[in-house]
This record gives C-alpha cells, structure tokens and sequence, in this order.
C-alpha cells in the first residue's frame, strides 16, 4: 500500500510512477474517495467538539431550568447527527481502503522503461549455453521420463499440472530442496516451516488480495493455499514492532505453492515447465529502509549462487516497468538455459516492495534515535523453485546412454553421481 500523505501532496508524481507500470489506474478516484473522506471527517470531529462544549455548558447550569432544557433538546439533535454522519465516515473509510489497495507500489527510479517481456534488460550472465550436453532433448522426451514423473496418473487422481514423482524423481527432488534449504541456511537465512494455508488478511498484507484472487486455490473457510512461501513468511512479523537491532531479519521456508496458472498453453505447459503444484525454497528478509537495496542485491547473489553449484548456465534480467509486477519496487527474475528446448526458463524472482507490504501488514521497527514506529522494507526471492531447475538439470546433463548426469555438489544429496530412468 502506498503512503497515503505521499498521494495527496504529490498526485502528479505518483500518476508519473504509476504510468511507468503501464497499468490502469484511476488515481482521481482515489483522491476523490480520500477527500470525501477526509472532509467526512472534519465534519464528524467538529460535531463532536460541539458536543464536547455543550456537556461543559449544560454542568454550569441549573438542572431543569429552561436554558438547561433547551441545551438538552440542542444536544439531542447534534448527537443524532453524529451518529448519522459517523455511519457515512464508515462506509467512507471502507472506500478509502478498497482504494487504497487498488493501487500498485511505485517502481524504483532504476526500473527501465518497458511495457512487455521482450523489453526487459539484461542485466548480467552466467555460463556457456554451447557447453552443455551435446545429446538434450526436451526432458519430456528423455526415454523412460514418464515411469519418474507421471502426468498422466496424476491428472487421473488430480488434474492436470499435478504429477506423481516416483523413485528417482522423488528423490532428485528430495535432494534439490535438501540442498537449497542447506546452502540458505549456510548464507544466514533461518529456516521456517510455515502453514501453507493463510487467511484473506495475509494473502491482502502481500499483495496477492485484490490482484490475484483468479490465480489461488481457495477453500470455502475461506482460506487460501499459498501460491508460495512468501505470503506466511512476510505476515510472520504482520502487526508487530520489531527492535531496530534486529534488522536485518533474514528466513527460508519450504513449501508446496499451488497456483492455478489460468491461461497458459502450448510449451510453456510441456513437462515439468508450468505446474499447478511444485515445490520451492523462498528466501525473504526485513530490513532497514536505508539499506533494502543492498539487501536485494545480496538475496539475488545467494540465489545466483545455487545455479552456479548446480553447474547451469543463466541470465539474470532486471525487469523493466510494465514486466515488474503489482505490489514489486524493482524486480530481478533469474533463468537457467534449457538446452534440450533451446530456451531460458526462470527459476527465481528476486524483488523488492520497499514499504508496500509492511504498510499493508503493519509490520514496524523502533528507531533508536527517535523510539517512533518505522516501516521495515520486504525482499523476497525463491532460492528455489524445483520443477524447471529440474527440468534444465535432466536437459543440460543428459548422457549419450539416456542417464543424467549429477552436478558434484547434489551427489552427497541424491546418492548416486547419475539419475537412470530405466
């Protein structure tokens, strides 16, 4: 959520920022809806203070004398109209909010402009593409794929995007978050076992609610199943006060995400690319403001830092505005090469929402110079997300017999130095 003062006093820079994400906003709405409010407001505090005068005046007066009498019929019209218009400032702050929340977080002033994928930048590389297996095919087509990641039985007990992982694939799997949890928690990260349902209230203080309502599983409680870990990990603090001596706070968690991925089709879809369900490491920190982008460039270096053990070559893009992301200030994705579909597929976002969510979840530090409530700032990235880090690792390393190789660090993990499909 945006800082309200920052909207009123400078509409016309925030309309700027905004039109840098290339999505439709009303920002006059929303400074209509606040002024109504706002003017409801002084209203409802001017009525009161006239109540306030009136029960001072009527003390000093007589009980039952006409001017006593004539002050109670005046307050009893005053407190009727308090009531009335303190009904119309809750129904106008219920609007200010719906508002509020309709509203994306600005993107930082390093954000390139852009309103497609096409445009995002560049922004660093690492590995040779040409040095991969000479024999990648498309995981889906590796022979025996099916008998470790059955789609087909899993869209009979589920639906589609919900494989079985058997033998192998269940343990390659096992193996990789093993890893990832290890290498996080060696970087400094604490590591959580959080719930992977959240309420209405978590999924709005992270910016899935109102914005993604179409993409979450949601049960009739309502209750949501987490799209990943990031929604439990951030409203942990949601609420609170933390010590200024305690940032930076840094923790990882291991989930199930389920996502509905509405609309997606074609290679995108193929394999192990987009699923409904997966697993994922999240990596999310508080910090101080004064330091959050320093901070982001760490995460996304820890993050890095996984593909570069895992021996696969990637590129990592600074999103430009319109390819940033609702509730994001600056957004990094990381994509690992997938030789066998000769395409780049991303494993891990890496973003910061400065203020945007800790405003919505209220999740503050005590400055030590001042001892006043100050909003943290919220960076979070996957370090990482199984399935398409799977999928680049049995391209890139498959062998001329049909066995994938395992890159050295993930041996200890996995157990054996090649996964057989046979």
């Amino acid at each position: 959520m945006l800082d309200p003062k920052l909207i009123r006093e400078t509409p016309e820079l925030v309309r700027a920022a905004l039109a840098k994400k290339h999505l439709s906003v009303d920002l006059d709405a929303v400074l209509a809806v606040d002024a109504a409010w706002r003017t409801l407001l002084q209203e409802v505090e001017l009525l009161r203070s006239t109540q306030k005068a009136a029960n001072t005046a009527m003390a000093a007066l007589p009980k039952g004398s006409p001017e006593f009498i004539a002050k109670v019929q005046e307050m009893k019209a005053v407190s009727s109209q308090v009531k009335e218009k303190e009904v119309q400032l809750k129904d106008a702050e219920e609007k200010v909010r719906v508002a509020m929340l309709s509203l994306p977080n600005l993107p930082h002033v390093s954000v390139p402009e852009g309103r497609t994928p096409e445009e995002n930048v560049t922004f660093a590389t690492h590995g040779d593409v040409s040095s991969v297996s000479a024999h990648a095919v498309p995981h889906w087509e590796i022979a025996g794929f099916e008998r470790l990641f059955d789609f087909a039985r899993g869209a009979k007990v589920t639906g589609a995007g919900f494989p079985f992982y058997v033998g192998a694939g269940a343990r390659i799997v096992r193996a990789l978050l093993h890893f990832f949890l290890d290498e996080d928690v060696k970087a400094g990260y604490t590591e959580v076992s959080p719930p992977i349902f959240v309420n209405a209230a978590s999924a709005t203080a992270t910016g899935q609610l109102p914005d993604k309502e179409g993409q979450m599983y949601e049960t009739s409680d309502p209750l949501y199943a987490v799209p990943t870990a990031e929604v439990p990990l951030t409203n942990f603090f949601r609420d609170e006060i933390v010590e200024e001596s305690m940032l930076p706070i840094y923790r990882c968690a291991c989930t199930p995400c389920f996502r509905r991925e509405a609309g997606s089709y074609g290679k995108d879809v193929r394999g192990l690319n987009r699923l409904h369900q997966f697993d994922k490491v999240e990596l999310l920190k508080w910090v101080h403001p004064a330091t959050s982008y320093d901070e982001l460039d760490k995460l996304r270096g820890d993050a890095e830092r996984l593909l570069q053990k895992l021996e696969l070559p990637y590129r990592v893009l600074l999103m430009c505005g319109g390819d940033v992301g609702f509730a994001q200030a600056k957004k990094y994705d990381l994509e690992v090469w997938a030789a066998g579909q000769k395409r780049w597929l991303e494993v891990s976002s890496c973003s910061n929402f400065e203020a945007f969510q800790a405003r919505r979840a209220q999740i503050r530090f005590r400055a030590k110079d001042t001892g006043k409530p100050e909003l943290v700032h919220t960076i979070n990235g996957s370090g990482l997300a199984v399935p398409r880090v799977l999928a680049a690792l049995l391209e890139n390393n498959l062998q001329q017999d049909g066995r994938v190789r395992i890159p050295a660090p993930l041996v200890p993990y996995f157990g054996k130095e090649y996964l057989s499909f046979t």
